[in-house]
């Protein structure tokens, strides 16, 4: 794969990981980088995302994820999904 060829990740994660700032910090890297898709809450306290940009953009965005305060992620399931095509943006569902 190219450094520019996009990808979508579906990203579950588990942690303490809700009431952290998680959501807003994935929507100010992805915003920041350039990637798009969605992130929310689950009732079983862990979140979900969907991303897609490089694969360079998704890591980046994950990085700063991890790099906040109180953010604990003990885990997650990332599986590669379709694209979506005519997506524009990042936001919290």
């Amino acid at each position: 794969m190219s450094q520019t060829e996009k990808t979508r990740k579906a990203i579950h994660f588990e942690g303490y990981v809700q009431g952290v700032g998680f959501r807003y910090r994935a929507c100010h890297a992805a915003d920041a980088v350039g990637a798009t898709g969605w992130v929310r809450n689950e009732d079983d306290g862990s979140v979900s995302m969907e991303i897609q940009g490089s694969q360079e953009q998704i890591d980046a965005v994950i990085q700063a994820i991890e790099r906040g305060s109180y953010v604990f992620i003990e885990g997650m399931t990332v599986k590669t999904i379709p694209l979506v095509e005519d997506e524009w943006f990042f936001h919290v569902r």
